[in-house]
């Protein structure tokens, strides 16, 4: 999918973000898990949202129990790579949240974004309770209706059993360096593709 595609459909999704109903003022935080390719680039993404606490990069979907990446990379887990997202849902509701997720990589390509190809870069919704599934499906719904996407979109939804936290090592990675090569070209090329689609969402 182009840049110029994702650009207009990021322009779209945030005017539906902007006209979400507000929550409940009795909500004191929430936690969202998805995944859609490369967890350094949806961290350094997401933390950038007002709203958002933490974004924390893990494995979840699978089968096997406390893998490492080296096994998640293997494509024998199940496992995706996601973030754990904790948020603020006064700030910014879970709805809004997936519309950025859905602007932010290309939900109609199949275990593949940009470069990264295999199974742990699937699309993958985590809900962690029925109001969050009966969340995510609506918004392919209306996703699909309105024709936002070229092709059709195979992001999968699928109830959280257990998010696995990934080591140290790859927390706040795109920070931590920026100038390796593809921190540089990839995940640079993608946060800052971020920022110009959702620029009136971020803190930063």
């Amino acid at each position: 999918m182009s840049y110029g595609y994702r650009w207009m459909l990021g322009a779209f999704l945030v005017m539906l973000c902007m006209t979400a109903a507000p929550v409940s003022e009795a909500a004191v935080r929430e936690q969202a898990v998805f995944g859609g390719g490369c967890f350094w680039a949806f961290q350094a993404e997401f933390e950038m949202l007002r709203g958002v606490d933490s974004a924390v990069p893990g494995y979840a979907g699978g089968n096997k129990a406390n893998p490492t990446y080296d096994e998640v990379c293997a494509g024998d887990t199940g496992h995706a790579e996601v973030i754990q997202v904790t948020f603020d849902p006064k700030v910014i509701s879970y709805q809004t949240l997936l519309r950025a997720f859905f602007g932010a990589h290309d939900p109609t390509s199949l275990d593949r974004q940009g470069p990264d190809s295999g199974s742990q870069y699937h699309s993958i919704i985590l809900p962690a309770n029925q109001a969050q599934v009966l969340t995510a499906r609506k918004l392919v719904t209306e996703l699909t209706a309105a024709k936002a996407h070229p092709k059709p979109i195979v992001t999968e939804i699928k109830r959280l059993q257990r998010f696995y936290p990934a080591d140290e090592h790859h927390l706040h990675y795109y920070a931590k360096h920026p100038d390796e090569p593809y921190t540089r070209h990839v995940v640079a090329k993608e946060v800052a593709h971020f920022r110009k689609l959702f620029g009136p969402l971020l803190v930063r």
